[in-house]
């Protein structure tokens, strides 16, 4: 702990970029980090969100080697900064850390696993389908859904484009859901996930 340092950051902070090195092992202490991908052409999706509390990319700090992946803070958060030649010795020497290290390696497997089944075993409704109903349940409204963030990011990180993702809402509107703007209203439950198909496998809810 002598070698960190608590960081607030704004939204719109940009903590690292894809190709950059690890200098530190991030600790999100409070709100998130978006992990983004980029193509040489310049193309970007959203991979992962990280939310509190969670280490971020452990894989890359641990390893060396560089990050596969930009992380941008959506809300204002809070972060722990830890060195990462620091925070590599200390995994190497503490079996409890390393212990807990391994469990966030192991989380954020299975988070990508789920998001490669969900992307190739469904369709874009289903994928808009599940994603509102797993946003109920960690929201703790099973009748009304905020959507997070805008429209276009929610369908970059579901793998389908921004007119594909509004083609769903409004084909989904038919199985039980209403939209107002970011707003979701789940009129019939029953119906909407027959539809859809939700899966603890995939959705982890």
């Amino acid at each position: 702990m002598r070698s960190a340092i608590q960081h607030s950051v704004a939204a719109g902070t940009v903590l690292f970029e894809q190709g950059d090195a690890p200098n530190f092992q991030i600790v999100a202490m409070s709100g998130s980090a978006q992990l983004f991908g980029r193509s040489t052409a310049g193309r970007e999706v959203l991979i992962e969100v990280v939310r509190a509390p969670d280490l971020i990319i452990p894989a890359a700090v641990v390893t060396g080697e560089p990050y596969l992946m930009q992380a941008r803070v959506p809300e204002r958060s809070r972060f722990l900064l830890i060195q990462a030649a620091v925070f590599r010795e200390a995994v190497a020497s503490d079996p409890l850390l390393a212990h807990v290290v391994i469990g966030s390696l192991a989380q954020q497997f299975r988070r990508m696993v789920r998001q490669v089944k969900n992307l190739k075993l469904r369709s874009s409704a289903e994928r808009v389908g599940c994603y509102i109903l797993a946003l109920a349940a960690r929201q703790g409204t099973p009748g009304r859904v905020m959507l997070p963030y805008g429209k276009s990011l929610i369908a970059s990180e579901l793998g389908i484009t921004r007119e594909s993702f509004s083609r769903a809402l409004t084909g989904l509107e038919k199985s039980g859901i209403r939209v107002e703007g970011q707003t979701i209203i789940i009129v019939d439950r029953v119906r909407f996930a027959a539809e859809c198909g939700p899966d603890s496998l995939i959705d982890g809810v």
